[in-house]
C-alpha cells in the first residue's frame, strides 16, 4: 500500500511539474511575440508619427512621397467585425439554444457534425464561393458595378465565426447544473422561460467567451476577406471596395522593404492591440453584466 501510494504522489508531482512548464512555456510564447511585434513595429510608428499613421486617410505606400494612413483600415475593421457579429452572434446563439434545448436527437446528430464542417473548412474555400456567389449576388441585387466589398466580407465574416459561437454557446448551455431547471419548472415556468430567463443566463461566462472567439475570428481573418473586399485603401462604405487590417498586412508584406515593411509592422501591431483592448471590454462587459 505504501508503495502504491509513493508511486502515485510521484506520477502526481510528474504530472503538476509538466503541466506547470507547458503553462510558462505558453506564457513565454505569448511574450515573445508581444516583444517582437513592439520592436518591430513601434519604429515605423515613430518615423512616420502616431497621428499621421493612425489618423491618416491615406495609403500610398509604393507612390514616390509615400504615406502611410492606417485610418481606413481600422474603420474598416471596426466595421466589418461589428456588422459579422450583428449578423452571426443571434444567428449562432439561437441555434447553439436550439440544439442544446429543444432538437430532437436525431435532428442534432445530423446538424452537429454540419456545424464542425463548418469550422473545418479553410478560409479560402470561404472567400472563392463568396468570391464566385455572393459577390455576383450582392452585383446583381444591388445594381453595382462590382459586388466586392463591405458587405460580402460582413456577411462572409459572420458565416466563418458561427461554428465557434455555436460550438461554445452549446457547452456552456449544456454545462448548466440541472438543479436551475428543475427548480424553475417547479415553480410554474415553462420549458421556453426556463430557457432564456435561467438556462441562458446562468451560461453567460460561456456565451462571452464564444463572442470573444467570434471577433477575434473576425478580426484576424485575412485571405477570405482579402477575396471579397476588393482589397482597396477606401474609407469604409458598405458597397464600397475597403481594405482590412489584416489584408493591408497580407497583401504587402511579401514585397515591402524600407519603411514600408515597418509600417506593416506596425499595422500588426495595431492590431495585435486592437484585439486585446476588444477582448478586454468584452470582458469587463460581461463582468458588469453578472453583477
Amino acid at each position: 500500500m505504501q508503495a502504491d501510494k509513493k508511486s502515485l504522489v510521484s506520477t502526481e508531482g510528474i504530472a503538476r511539474s509538466v503541466l506547470f512548464a507547458l503553462g510558462i512555456l505558453n506564457i513565454g510564447f505569448v511574450l515573445m511575440i508581444c516583444t517582437y511585434l513592439v520592436a518591430a513595429g513601434l519604429p515605423g510608428i515613430i518615423e512616420i508619427g502616431f497621428l499621421d499613421f493612425t489618423l491618416g486617410t491615406e495609403w500610398a505606400s509604393t507612390a514616390s512621397e509615400p504615406k502611410f494612413g492606417i485610418l481606413p483600415f481600422i474603420l474598416t475593421s471596426i466595421y466589418g467585425t461589428a456588422g459579422a457579429i450583428v449578423l452571426g452572434l443571434p444567428l449562432g446563439l439561437f441555434t447553439a439554444i436550439f440544439l442544446a434545448r429543444f432538437a430532437p436527437r436525431r435532428l442534432r446528430l445530423t446538424l452537429e457534425p454540419m456545424v464542425d464542417l463548418l469550422a473545418g473548412i479553410p478560409s479560402v474555400v470561404y472567400g472563392f464561393v463568396g468570391m464566385l456567389v455572393l459577390v455576383p449576388a450582392i452585383q446583381w441585387a444591388f445594381s453595382l458595378p462590382d459586388g466586392a466589398g463591405l458587405l460580402a466580407s460582413i456577411i462572409v465574416l459572420a458565416v466563418m465565426i458561427l461554428p465557434s459561437i455555436i460550438k461554445v454557446s452549446v457547452n456552456a448551455i449544456e454545462a448548466v447544473p440541472k438543479e436551475y431547471e428543475l427548480a424553475s419548472l417547479a415553480l410554474g415556468a415553462n420549458e421556453v422561460e426556463t430557457t432564456f430567463k435561467v438556462i441562458v443566463p446562468a451560461a453567460r461566462s460561456g456565451i462571452a467567451a464564444a463572442v470573444v472567439l467570434g471577433v477575434g475570428r473576425a478580426i484576424g481573418e485575412a485571405m477570405a476577406v482579402m477575396m471579397v473586399s476588393g482589397n482597396a485603401a477606401n474609407l469604409p462604405g458598405l458597397f464600397e471596395s475597403v481594405r482590412f487590417l489584416t489584408t493591408a498586412v497580407a497583401s504587402e508584406m511579401s514585397y515591402s522593404s524600407g519603411l514600408q515593411r515597418e509600417a506593416l509592422f506596425s499595422i500588426a501591431l495595431v492590431l495585435f492591440c486592437f484585439i486585446m483592448a476588444i477582448n478586454a471590454a468584452l470582458n469587463l462587459c460581461f463582468k458588469q453584466g453578472r453583477k
